[in-house]
């Protein structure tokens, strides 16, 4: 038996000595005995929602001193346990978030975060009166890719075009994937005089790149179709019009850059 336990039997027989009921200390002494009991059954009490498998057993057989540190103990556990918990969910918010905006493929933006952010320029545009350039790519006969090489290889060359985009564009551009071999990239507060440079890098960075398949280099051409945003017009009619660009590039011999129904390369 420690001193403290000692101390508590100490304590609790001088209470209940008859010979001391009128010692004018005694009333001092019950009142801080009843304190530190008090404070022991209120985090006990604590405890016990955390913990429904406490034993009440082992603790009435313990000092107040080791049961209140056992108590604090408990709730440092629980406490650890509820900062991982949230460590967890807030992980898995930005991995859910991640999953739902990002082409799982490429990496780049899905069509989903593509829309969302046409429609923030979109908005911007109207409060501020600066334009936006909006530019839809197809690879160009992107079937042939697949039906020679196969559909892994293909992947491959879907995904080093995204990296070479990334690369080639400003870092408040955005570009994404829009579906299969159509990528999408929207150049903010820009005016179409200014975005040629901008769409010539990306167009001559696809045009170099060269994917190995064995002991050759696959290369691969793209198709472009470039809208400015005019104030007053909705988001989808900027991406029609961006959209029957394309397909004129497409049907005047691929390889080929059309700006709002004019050619420019």
């Amino acid at each position: 038996m420690n001193s403290e336990r000692e101390l508590d039997l100490l304590i609790e027989e001088l209470l209940a000595d008859p010979q001391y009921l009128d010692h004018p200390l005694r009333e001092a002494l019950f009142l801080k005995h009843q304190q530190s009991l008090d404070q022991l059954a209120r985090l006990e009490r604590i405890a016990r929602i955390s913990d429904g498998f406490q034993s009440m057993a082992r603790a009435q057989n313990s000092t107040l001193s080791e049961r209140y540190h056992k108590q604090l103990r408990q709730l440092e556990k629980v406490a650890r346990i509820s900062d991982r918990y949230q460590n967890m969910m807030r992980d898995l918010n930005v991995a859910l978030r991640e999953a739902s905006t990002h082409d799982p493929l490429t990496g780049i933006g899905n069509r989903r975060l593509l829309m969302e952010r046409l429609r923030e320029e979109s908005e911007r545009a109207q409060r501020h009166g600066k334009p936006y350039v909006l530019v839809i790519l197809d690879i160009d006969h992107f079937k042939q890719v697949n039906d020679t090489w196969g559909h892994e290889v293909g992947d491959r060359v879907l995904v080093e075009i995204g990296c070479t985009m990334q690369a080639a564009l400003r870092q408040y551009d955005l570009c994404g994937r829009w579906g299969g071999e159509e990528f999408l990239l929207l150049l903010p507060e820009t005016a179409l005089a200014d975005a040629g440079q901008v769409i010539d890098r990306v167009r001559q960075d696809i045009r170099s790149l060269a994917v190995r398949v064995g002991t050759e280099a696959l290369s691969v051409t793209a198709s472009f179709g470039v809208a400015e945003y005019r104030l007053g017009e909705s988001y989808s009619q900027t991406l029609s019009r961006a959209d029957a660009a394309l397909l004129e590039a497409k049907r005047s011999g691929r390889d080929k850059c059309v700006a709002s129904a004019v050619a420019s390369g």
